[in-house]
């Protein structure tokens, strides 16, 4: 039994006369009727009553087209559902995020995304970079956003792209002595109780304070850019992290650049290089003309990943 047997069906029924019913059907009567007694003898009952009047079902028919009805609706919407999710419109895409890259440039990038691809279901996880880059190892995430490229077994087997290069900020109470300063020196910094991420504290931050060493083993450990700035405006300390924490906007902190200027490891984002996920494909396309910063090097890759360009 075929698609065409149930539309040849569902015609006739309409119709009620063969002639009628092939003529809709763009086909000739005889092959029509050929193909109704086919279907008849595969399911093993009369479907239709021929009289003088017309041609009309019969209990078995009746109960036959309701059925091949729905079938012919699920098949066309089968033919959609494939479209779509082979265009990345529908299916499941899983974001491990570092909270700072909610400042900068997550939100223009999930937004655009979300609006050009309602159906998709985002499955979005704040955590740290390792955390994140072990769960992208894993496959428990499609894409990871953290500070650093991933390390580890498998790392060779993923595609990291840079989306954000930054540097280091000091953030203080508005009632602290720095907050009147618009620089303040790495040495002042380590006569301070810091507050910072834990990551931070325990790689990239470490160079910052190679003259005092101790400096960053008593200090607060925050998850994310806001507790570190809710930290420092409480007076907990004067909390560290990337510039683009300026743009949390309140009245009790200040920002100070850092003296000498302490460049970050860019943010980047990762995916597996033999992920040919159309929803992948969507979503880079998404980063592609969102984020300045990424340039030629994700468009180089598109180009080297035909499956992953094609949105």
């Amino acid at each position: 039994m075929e698609a065409r047997h149930l539309r040849y069906a569902l015609a006739l029924a309409e119709h009620q006369h063969f002639g009628r019913a092939a003529a809709s059907l763009g086909i000739a009567q005889p092959p029509l009727s050929t193909q109704i007694a086919a279907l008849e003898r595969e399911i093993g009952e009369r479907l239709f009553d021929r009289t003088p009047r017309g041609v009309f079902p019969t209990a078995a028919g009746n109960a036959f087209l309701a059925r091949a009805g729905s079938a012919l609706a699920e098949m066309r919407l089968a033919r959609v559902e494939a479209g779509r999710a082979a265009r990345g419109e529908t299916g499941r895409l899983r974001l491990g995020f570092i909270g700072s890259a909610l400042l900068d440039p997550l939100p223009g990038v999930l937004g655009r995304f979300r609006r050009a691809r309602p159906d998709v279901r985002m499955v979005l996880q704040e955590l740290d970079t390792p955390t994140a880059s072990a769960a992208l190892l894993a496959g428990e995430l499609d894409v990871a956003v953290g500070r650093g490229g991933p390390r580890g077994a498998g790392a060779e087997d993923l595609v990291t792209v840079p989306i954000g290069a930054d540097h280091l900020v000091a953030v203080v109470s508005s009632a602290h002595p720095f907050a009147g300063q618009r620089s303040v020196e790495a040495g002042q910094l380590a006569r301070e109780p810091l507050v910072v991420s834990a990551d931070a504290a325990g790689s990239y931050l470490r160079p910052l304070f190679e003259h005092d060493p101790a400096a960053l083993d008593g200090a607060a450990l925050a998850r994310d850019v806001h507790t570190i700035a809710g930290l420092a405006a409480c007076g907990a300390g004067v909390g560290l992290g990337p510039n683009r924490m300026r743009l949390i906007a309140r009245d009790d902190i200040r920002f100070c650049d850092v003296e000498p200027r302490f460049r970050l490891p860019d943010l980047q984002m990762s995916f597996r290089a033999a992920d040919s996920s159309p929803v992948l494909a969507a979503f880079l396309a998404v980063v592609r003309q969102n984020c300045a910063e990424v340039g030629s090097r994700l468009d180089d890759l598109l180009a080297r990943h035909p499956a992953l360009g094609a949105s």
